[in-house]
């Protein structure tokens, strides 16, 4: 059985038992075809970045399910035909992964002296350039 993370975005226009009953019926969906949902977070009523079906707001929802594939396919055909839920997406969670470690951190000093090191370069940099040109005037032009 796999775990997957849904989001819905739900309709601004539906209320708190039309929610509630969404809920209801995806997790009875869930359950018939042999998975569980792990956990419901509404995440509150958002601003679209842009309109979605002259819809400029919704509800959004995330729900973690343990499910196997023949049942998610259902679960989404279903969630297409839904006309309260805007959008969705299920996305696969792979096993808990190791956080990386953290990166070796450099001493104050150090981050200063980089800077100072690079600001000088950029120095010497335009100080040769300018005696070049300076040169290339004093000789003249030439023919």
């Amino acid at each position: 059985m796999r775990t997957y993370e849904l989001v819905l975005v739900v309709r601004p226009e539906v209320d708190e038992d039309g929610y509630n009953a969404l809920i209801a019926t995806l997790s009875g969906l869930v359950t018939e075809n042999g998975g569980q949902v792990v956990d419901v977070e509404y995440m509150g009523r958002r601003r679209l970045a842009y309109p979605i079906n002259k819809v400029t707001e919704a509800h959004y929802v995330l729900l973690h399910l343990n499910l196997e594939t023949p049942g998610l396919n259902e679960l989404e055909r279903r969630l297409k035909l839904t006309e309260d839920v805007v959008r969705h997406l299920v996305v696969r969670l792979d096993e808990l992964m190791e956080p990386a470690p953290p990166a070796e951190e450099q001493p104050e000093g150090a981050e200063e002296e980089a800077e100072g090191e690079q600001a000088a370069a950029q120095e010497l940099d335009a100080d040769d350039l300018a005696a070049e040109l300076a040169d290339e005037l004093a000789e003249g032009p030439t023919a």
